[in-house]
């Protein structure tokens, strides 16, 4: 009861994670999508997590759906981001463990692995610092 009483007293927010997905070099995959404005269209392969799933699963699921890369998300947040209006933001290390790059086309329109000086200018501002911050972590 406790529960149900708090959820309708406050407001809901949606939680978003993403996998911080490197290659051998270090560099970090980012993502154009194609749903996002063309001017911030480069992101971190992520999404919304289900109701009743863990966040890590969250971002494996993503990373699957989105690259058809197979990855294992392990250890604590590298990153935790709130203050926004609806949404909490959790970025976890991820490890290609399979599979082959692959985009979906419904998505994700390109791919590229990114050394910090390379990160594209077509990103969200709030996002660009917390990207370059991953490359010191």
């Amino acid at each position: 009861m406790q529960w149900r009483l708090a959820r309708f007293r406050h407001h809901t927010f949606l939680v978003y994670a993403a996998g911080v997905v490197r290659d051998d070099q270090g560099r970090i995959l980012l993502l154009r999508h194609r749903l996002w404005p063309e001017y911030r269209a480069w992101g971190l392969p992520g999404g919304y997590v289900n109701a009743g799933e863990r966040l890590e699963d969250g971002v494996a699921r993503e990373i699957r759906e989105e690259t058809s890369l197979e990855v294992e998300v392990a250890g604590p947040p590298v990153r935790l981001a709130s203050g926004f209006r609806y949404r909490v933001e959790a970025y976890y290390d991820a490890r290609v463990t399979g599979g082959r790059l692959e985009l979906d086309p419904a998505e994700i329109l390109e791919a590229r692995w990114c050394d910090p000086d390379e990160v594209p200018d077509e990103m969200s501002p709030c996002l660009r610092p917390v990207v370059l911050s991953l490359f010191r972590s």
